[in-house]
């Protein structure tokens, strides 16, 4: 059996319960146990808040966790980095107050700064050599300028929609954040081997974002005109019709060309134009 700690809310406790969900783990839906059992594969979620993940794992509390980056680089645990999952992205930044003139990093010099990430910006400051007064909150740090606690923030952005609205502004992007998968350096044979099929369907499923299968009716006259419009993982499949002057061709297309390649397949005949989303894909 493998435990992975698991934030109990939030938007990086969504984003994680609907990835297991698409590999097919199946977990009950609730928040009051603090640990549950998956009903169909050898895992047990723990859940628990954001910034306990990091020290769970290094500890063996937890085999695996997933956590957002910022929280893994402020704790500093000694973990293993077992994969970049791509969702709940955002960034730390510091604010200010958006009636300010700034003019670069130098204003910080002597100024007081509220975050809930003091590790990642001391380090920041240090390296760039600026003396700041860090002032720790672990609460809503984007009030602190308002209510006179501080003269600027250092917090995580998403969409800024949260720094406008308490008149603010982003001036500096310290680093990039997203969430990781991480592990404990001294898993057992058994577990990283579950831990091996639990990483082959998250990427089952990575690999199927975006994508979407494409069956069509082509021309044989122009079969390979279109063949070399599509950029398929590999060679399209060709499956003979009735009508000797006609095939089928299969292939799969990112959803960012895909309206584009679409419109070239029409201008060179290709008829009868299928399109299904996919759920996961092994490469």
């Amino acid at each position: 059996m493998l435990r992975i700690a698991v934030q109990s809310k939030g938007r990086l406790y969504e984003d994680t319960m609907s990835l297991l969900n698409e590999a097919d783990i199946k977990v009950g839906a609730t928040k009051r146990t603090l640990l549950v059992s998956a009903s169909n594969f050898p895992l047990e979620v723990l859940y628990l808040r954001d910034d306990d993940i990091p020290q769970s794992v290094a500890s063996g509390v937890a085999d695996i966790g997933v956590v957002g980056e910022n929280e893994m680089v402020e704790r500093g645990e000694d973990v293993e980095v077992v994969s970049r999952l791509g969702f709940s992205r955002c960034r730390l930044s510091l604010a200010i107050p958006k009636e300010i003139d700034y003019q670069g990093l130098e204003w910080f010099n002597g100024k007081k700064i509220a975050t809930s990430y003091p590790n990642i910006l001391r380090q920041f400051m240090q390296q760039k050599g600026i003396c700041a007064d860090i002032h720790v909150i672990t609460g809503s740090v984007e009030i602190s300028p308002g209510i006179g606690l501080a003269d600027g923030i250092f917090d995580i952005v998403s969409s800024g929609s949260t720094l406008v609205s308490n008149n603010l502004r982003e001036v500096e992007v310290v680093m990039q954040s997203e969430a990781l998968l991480i592990g404990n350096k001294a898993m057992n044979d058994e577990k990283r081997s579950i831990l091996e099929q639990i990483l082959f369907r998250f990427k089952a499923v990575k690999d199927a974002e975006d994508k979407k299968y494409v069956r069509m009716n082509a021309p044989k006259a122009r079969l390979q005109e279109i063949i070399d419009v599509l950029p398929g993982l590999k060679s399209p499949t060709i499956i003979p019709l009735a009508d000797d002057e006609w095939c089928s061709v299969h292939t799969v297309l990112d959803q960012k060309t895909f309206w584009d390649i679409i419109g070239k397949l029409k201008e060179l005949g290709a008829q009868g134009i299928l399109v299904t989303p996919i759920e996961k894909m092994i490469i």
